[in-house]
């Protein structure tokens, strides 16, 4: 992959960001190519790739839940009839023990009860299921961990000391919001009430590891709403707070995705990042998982092990996924959302297996890598040992593109980490470690899926016009060159006129002391460029009703002329891009608002 074509992928990826995320591939029949269907075939892949891995982690998936959250992507039956429950661990025992014949002694490294919620079942099938993982070679200190939701850590605090028994040592539940109106509209029960007890029931029953996960990124979540959820769990001192970014892919909210740009995004985990560093949690910039103790990732053994070191893992339960050497599977169930057939198939002595690649190197690397991002950074040491080669040779293009842009960086310790800049752009830099196939497959995908007028007609019909008085004041900057013959323009990224060419600008704010100090505040956000604005500089005031969606915007233009030579400006705040471009190669079309006319009038 060249220069050029690590821009234009990185570009895809930024529109495409709702999807080219730490999930791989893209879509559920992405691997149909590389799908073997004879049982024997399947048993034979499953059986050699586990005999060459010198250890594994294992996932037990829960599929039950009291009701299935807006938000959720994963396999949950909700409303489960009378005795689905009992019947489910009887069948997910007898796969257990058929992979336990395959892995026998192998050392396990990590080992998560994960839904779902596994606090559904009664403790009785939870001791059963932690019976039947005892039987695997378990690594000494490996954090057991274990998912419930506040409702029931809330209501029945015997069983999660029951939990704690069994000898799970980390625990962790999903408030995702305080904004009880928001909880409503996601289908999804809470209030700080159940909260506090919740945390204040996994104290007594013993846990000194809890995790509680958070979501943004939600169409009609507020900054406000979010930062306040995040003072909130912070108030109630977990170990560990985990942030998520609602992907929407696979989700009842799916239609509402294009209705929330990267820029929301970005500036909602910003603020969590800040929150969070300031209390004493701890994370590198881009990593979800947010940590008070020392020297601790904030995750999981089985999670710890998946993203640094790629460990393959065997996943058993309904629509589990299993990543072993060459090999991603997905469990019967996965698509239909049904027990059955899962039980057939155990019932006749057949690994549930509803799909299963055996993949090419390539493929194996793009899902190991893009895992990897979950924590921000890439481990040259892990990688050789999974793949057997150098990083740095094969991948040599994109390392180049990605330290020239100031994405990622190598540290002292040989780890290729994203710069805050890359963490901002991370939906970006993930694709640029796809297979060519899946690389193709995105810009297909996005050519049939982005829509910029549908989803600036998600964002309006959303928006709170009284943010802002009527009529508003911004500011734009009219930046060239000393000859004129070009111009600093950002890429939009947020709506309207997501993904347009713009000149840098935005609102009046309270705080501004004055216009030309708005200028200026905006110039450094978006292009981190510093300049001081005059009164001399502005050269325009445009007051014409109907040239921004969002209602009436009054704006003063302020022209600037800089050496392009000594000025290198870099994208900040709500512009994707910031650049030098030919004024004579200006297209309309191309650009946002009436900036086209508002930069023909101030070259004269």
């Amino acid at each position: 992959m060249n220069q050029v074509d690590c821009r234009e992928v990185f570009d895809r990826g930024i529109k495409f960001h709702h999807y080219c995320n730490t999930a791989y591939p893209l879509r559920p029949n992405s691997l149909a190519q590389y799908e073997v269907h004879e049982p024997e075939d399947i048993l034979n892949v499953v059986r050699r790739n586990i005999e060459a891995q010198e250890e594994l982690c294992l996932y037990v998936h829960v599929p039950f839940c009291q009701s299935r959250c807006k938000f959720c992507e994963y396999v949950v039956l909700d409303q489960p009839e009378t005795g689905d429950a009992d019947r489910y661990v009887d069948y997910l025992l007898k796969e257990i023990e058929l992979y336990r014949q395959m892995i026998r002694e192998k050392p396990i490294a990590g080992y998560d009860l994960g839904g779902g919620t596994p606090s559904y079942l009664s403790v009785e099938n939870l001791t059963r299921i932690t019976d039947a993982i005892k039987r695997f070679n378990l690594n000494d200190g490996i954090y057991m961990s274990v998912e419930t939701t506040p409702v029931i850590a809330a209501k029945d605090v015997e069983k999660i000391r029951a939990i704690r028994d069994m000898g799970y040592n980390r625990i962790s539940m999903g408030f995702q919001t305080v904004s009880e109106k928001l909880l409503a509209s996601l289908g999804r029960e809470g209030s700080k009430s159940i909260y506090e007890q919740a945390v204040e029931n996994v104290r007594k029953a013993g846990f000194d590891r809890l995790n509680i996960d958070l979501m943004y990124g939600f169409l009609n979540q507020s900054d406000e709403d979010f930062a306040n959820t995040i003072k909130y769990t912070i108030a109630l001192a977990p170990e560990f707070i985990t942030l998520y970014r609602n992907r929407y892919k696979g989700t009842k909210l799916e239609a509402e995705s294009q209705g929330v740009t990267l820029y929301k995004v970005n500036r909602q985990y910003d603020i969590a990042y800040r929150l969070l560093m300031e209390a004493g949690y701890i994370a590198n910039n881009g990593k979800n998982t947010f940590s008070r103790i020392p020297g601790d990732m904030g995750t999981s053994s089985y999670l710890t092990k998946r993203v640094i070191d790629a460990t393959s893992y065997v996943g058993f339960g309904l629509g589990a996924q299993s990543f072993v050497g060459s090999y991603l599977a997905y469990n019967l169930g996965c698509a239909d959302h049904k027990l059955q057939k899962y039980f057939d198939a155990l019932e006749g002595g057949i690994l549930p297996i509803n799909d299963i690649a055996d993949m090419p190197v390539e493929e194996v690397r793009a899902k190991a890598i893009s895992v990897m991002f979950y924590f921000g950074f890439i481990s040259m040491k892990a990688y050789q040992a999974r793949f057997h080669e150098s990083f740095r040779e094969v991948y040599s293009e994109q390392i180049d593109f990605l330290e020239k842009n100031s994405l990622m960086r190598f540290t002292d310790d040989d780890t290729f980490m994203l710069t805050d800049y890359g963490a901002a752009h991370l939906y970006g830099i993930i694709p640029l470690f796809y297979s060519e196939r899946s690389v193709r497959e995105m810009f297909w995908l996005s050519d049939k899926w982005l829509n910029d007028k549908k989803g600036e007609d998600i964002y309006l019909e959303n928006y709170d016009r009284k943010r802002f008085d009527a009529p508003s004041v911004a500011v734009d900057l009219v930046v060239f060159n000393q000859d004129r013959s070009k111009i600093l323009l950002i890429n939009r990224a947020e709506h309207p006129f997501v993904n347009k060419l713009a000149l840098p600008g935005g609102f009046y704010l309270p705080d501004d002391r004055s216009l030309e100090y708005a200028a200026s505040r905006e110039l450094l956000e978006e292009t981190s460029v510093s300049v001081d604005v005059t009164e001399r500089d502005l050269v325009k005031i445009t007051s014409t009703k109907g040239r921004d969606p969002r209602g009436w915007v009054i704006s003063a233009a302020y022209r600037i002329i800089l050496d392009e030579h000594s000025v290198r400006p870099v994208a900040n705040s709500d512009a994707i891009y910031a650049s030098w471009v030919d004024v004579g190669a200006l297209k309309r079309e191309d650009l946002a608002f009436d900036h086209y006319d508002i930069i023909r009038y101030a070259e004269q």
